[in-house]
């Protein structure tokens, strides 16, 4: 079978962790038409495991040659909060164990009716990263089991999310990571033809241009805690193309904490890359697609040269006020890395 873009995985420069250790990359897949159980069937067919389900909406498939996946309808609503769906601690108080069942039944109901607007999610295990093709059979899968995406419908914004781990956790490397998505970005969007839905809905909105302009700048070489500073104060939300909240929440969570009250970040060790669309009922669209363009900022952080002059070049476009042809630029200047 011959390769196609989405089924060619490029490499990164830097292949190890902060442990040393092989790095990692979770993958998040959002879609509509089919269920959060069909989901979990889905996944345990592809790499077994055993199947357990928290609510009608939430399964976890654990035990997996990957790892614990979690099939889920992604609403916060639709679940029980940490300890709600213990009904041991309801027992034997009639008024405690109907108000049990009737939240219950409460958010099975919501969730059903969610489920034509809200997507379902598999929320799979970090795997190394030459295991990423692995996942690309999930992908494979859910296309093929009829799974809807964001071109499906006008109401869908569905995205899929890549959670590359960090290779450092120095201010350089993630400054320069960070200079490099800048730089990066408008081209990203133009890449991946960012559907309408997805432009519109806050989940994944871009940095401000002031914000850009000054990390961008050769000179912006910031410590680690002035980095978190200046990105806590320009961009105090989740809702980043490139969030790094769950970043800086594990390298200093009371600084975040401070800045930032959101009780869903996940404090982990890596990139939480939110751009992409959810595209699978594309024949030609996959994971590793995404992965390489993904694939491409990093090789441009590892360039101090290239990040500088680019940097800067960035800097006179748009003070000459030339916005929306950056892309183009970006695109030549992708040519020298």
């Amino acid at each position: 079978m011959p390769m196609s873009l989405s089924t060619t995985m490029l490499k990164p420069p830097r292949t190890a962790g902060p442990d040393g250790k092989p790095r990692r990359i979770g993958v998040e897949l959002e879609f509509a038409a089919i269920s959060a159980r069909d989901g979990a069937r889905l996944v345990q067919a592809l790499y077994g495991g055993s199947i357990a389900e928290e609510d009608p909406h939430r399964f976890f498939v654990r035990d997996t040659a990957l790892g614990a996946f979690v099939c889920e309808l992604d609403s916060q609503y639709v679940h029980a909060a940490p300890g709600e769906n213990d009904a041991t601690a309801a027992a034997g108080d009639p008024a405690k164990e109907f108000l049990f069942r009737f939240r219950a039944g409460f958010r099975k109901v919501l969730g059903d009716l969610s489920a034509y607007l809200v997507p379902c999610e598999i929320v799979c295990p970090p795997v190394s990263l030459d295991r990423l093709p692995e996942i690309e059979t999930l992908v494979a899968a859910l296309r093929d089991a009829g799974a809807e995406s964001t071109r499906s419908s006008p109401l869908y914004a569905f995205a899929a999310q890549l959670n590359p781990e960090i290779a450092s956790a120095d201010a350089d490397y993630l400054t320069a990571m960070l200079k490099a998505y800048l730089l990066l970005s408008d081209w990203l969007r133009a890449a991946i033809d960012l559907h309408a839905t997805r432009r519109i809905a806050p989940f994944a909105d871009p940095f401000p241009r002031a914000y850009a302009m000054k990390v961008v700048a050769p000179d912006y070489k910031p410590d680690l805690g002035t980095l978190m500073d200046d990105y806590l104060a320009a961009n105090p939300t989740r809702n980043r193309e490139l969030d790094l909240m769950p970043l800086f929440a594990w390298l200093d969570a009371e600084r975040v904490q401070r800045a930032v009250h959101d009780p869903l970040i996940k404090a982990r060790p890596t990139f939480h890359y939110r751009l992409p669309d959810s595209r699978l009922g594309e024949p030609d669209w996959g994971i590793l697609l995404e992965w390489n363009r993904w694939c491409l900022v990093e090789r441009l952080a590892e360039n101090g040269a290239l990040l500088a002059a680019m940097g800067e070049a960035y800097r006179r476009h748009h003070a000459a006020g030339t916005d929306g042809r950056w892309a183009i630029k970006a695109s030549e200047w992708l040519l020298l890395s």
